[in-house]
């Protein structure tokens, strides 16, 4: 599938601010056997004095900026035509539970991909005793990891409630498990956490997610918001697959992908310092169009 994207995320001040600097991911990139991007331009209001582009150490495309004198407001625009590739037949290779622990033993890689840094606990994404019971009843009578996987994310899905107004950026996992309700972001940082509850490595995908109007009614520019999915890894033979538990399905030819890593710290779209006085507004658009 061809989409073109544009996001839209704006910050007004209170007060204009004396200095700011931001890391900004919100372009997406490459990605072989999944996605292919053909272009893509971040244009940033005002214009910063200092830009500079890098890739983290995932893979992610970075953006610093820096402006040294005040300004009230920044608006961020990105603009992307991307290819999503269909995802090969998934035919479940990945080893049975039991012999799961010994083949995650066996990786000797430290590379950005390898399943060890996304095994451990992060500040938002950390094993508890509640998640791991709850993931473990889940994942009874589950053969194989792969199917371990999925049974955690139907599970997430039936007993949680989508609730914008529920939770903020902040929302530690635990509450939002606790509470049985959040948006994608809280899904994905339930699901990450109780699939290393149980051994298997799991990390936080952010994105964008084509939507569907319902049959008659028109389809509304900048109706599509930012999106959050999980990725884990299944074994030597699949290595990493990706599931959605706030839609409760395997990721598709409708996710596009931005950033990896082990939460959202790792890839939030907009993070930074400013020295000013009062609050901010934000506001966010995103519009997702098959071509």
């Amino acid at each position: 599938m061809l989409y073109d994207v544009k996001l839209t995320i704006d910050y007004a001040y209170d007060a204009p601010t004396d200095r700011a600097r931001n890391l900004v991911r919100l372009l997406p990139s490459d990605i072989a056997g999944e996605q292919r991007v053909l272009s893509r331009l971040l244009t940033v209001h005002p214009m910063p004095p200092e830009r500079s582009e890098r890739v983290d150490f995932f893979g992610n495309s970075v953006t610093s900026l820096v402006w040294h004198g005040p300004i009230s407001e920044v608006v961020f625009k990105v603009v992307a035509r991307v290819e999503r590739l269909a995802p090969a037949p998934r035919l479940d290779l990945s080893p049975p539970l039991g012999l799961f622990g010994a083949e995650l033993a066996g990786v000797q890689s430290l590379a950005p991909a390898s399943p060890h840094h996304f095994a451990a606990p992060s500040r938002r994404a950390a094993p508890d005793p509640a998640m791991t019971a709850f993931a473990r009843d889940a994942i009874a009578g589950a053969p194989t990891v792969l199917a371990a996987v999925e049974a955690v994310g139907r599970a997430i899905h039936a007993t949680m409630r989508f609730d914008a107004k529920a939770t903020d950026v902040d929302t530690p996992a635990t509450e939002a498990f606790a509470n049985r309700h959040g948006v994608c972001q809280d899904f994905t940082h339930v699901m990450i956490s109780c699939l290393r509850g149980i051994g298997i490595p799991a990390g936080y995908v952010s994105g964008f997610l084509r939507t569907v109007p319902p049959a008659g009614q028109p389809r509304l520019e900048g109706a599509d918001a930012m999106h959050a999915w999980v990725s884990a890894w299944v074994g030597a033979e699949m290595g990493w697959v990706e599931y959605d538990p706030t839609n409760q399905m395997w990721a598709g030819t409708d996710h596009i992908a931005i950033a990896r890593g082990r939460d959202y710290d790792d890839v939030a779209p907009v993070r930074g310092a400013m020295r000013g006085a009062g609050g901010q507004e934000s506001r966010q658009a995103v519009d997702v169009i098959s071509v």
